[in-house]
């Protein structure tokens, strides 16, 4: 008679664990290459940990025992955001600002975005957490290249960064907005587009005018999108 030892499963500390380990690794090649001060050290590994801390929570929360490929692919977008806030930090603490390193990454970055979501439609492991984790890594790009941009452009840009944040404060206030919004086409295109505009605008090519009304343009758009999403929520609350 044979046994057959079973093989061993991936737990969920493993993958978000690899997250920081690939984290760290990046801004130590960040260091060497380009130098680092504390300030990017504290904000990339900062990030990287808080990553990893929620992405633990969330896989607990869904009694998943791992991510899937596609959330793999997403975990590296992940660790690329993160070295572009470690060195938007530096460049605020007042280090030398590396827009073309800063630019370069997070085009990456929003290029892998498209990546994860066939890896998911052709792996067949899309999934409720692999959405949301990929939303909020979008969300972490748009307000760290918002942040980096405010001595140039103006407090005023912080709003693109923060205005999923905003809306997500006003849905523990007004539980008809964590009500279920179906994506539409208008919605995936603004949401992209902010991504695209704020790396231009990092990438100091245009003059400071167009810059200006680029993002200002964008950030319209924005206030579209969510203003039509919480109409769309607003008709669809609950009565009483």
């Amino acid at each position: 008679m044979t046994t057959t030892t079973p093989r061993p499963r991936v737990g969920p500390l493993v993958w978000p664990l690899a997250g920081v380990a690939a984290q760290l690794a990046e801004l130590g090649l960040l260091a060497v290459s380009s130098g680092l001060t504390v300030a990017g050290w504290l904000i990339g590994g900062g990030y990287g940990l808080v990553t990893a801390a929620l992405l633990i929570g969330a896989l607990r929360r869904s009694q998943r025992r791992t991510v899937g490929p596609a959330d793999v692919v997403t975990l590296l977008r992940s660790t690329l955001v993160g070295s572009v806030a470690a060195l938007a930090a530096d460049s605020l603490a007042g280090a030398p600002d590396r827009y073309v390193l800063i630019t370069s990454t997070a085009v990456v970055a929003l290029a892998l975005d498209a990546v994860d979501g066939v890896v998911a439609r052709s792996t067949n492991t899309a999934s409720p957490l692999g959405a949301r984790f990929d939303m909020e890594v979008d969300a972490s790009l748009l307000a760290v290249l918002s942040i980096y941009l405010v001595p140039s452009a103006g407090l005023w840009v912080v709003a693109i960064g923060g205005m999923r944040y905003a809306f997500v404060v006003a849905g523990w206030l007004l539980p008809w907005l964590r009500g279920p919004l179906k994506p539409t086409r208008l919605g995936k295109t603004v949401a992209a587009m902010q991504g695209i505009v704020l790396i231009a605008a990092c990438s100091r090519v245009f003059p400071a005018w167009a810059t200006t009304t680029m993002v200002a343009a964008a950030l319209a758009l924005l206030v579209f999108s969510f203003g039509r999403d919480i109409v769309r929520l607003w008709r669809a609350r609950p009565p009483g």
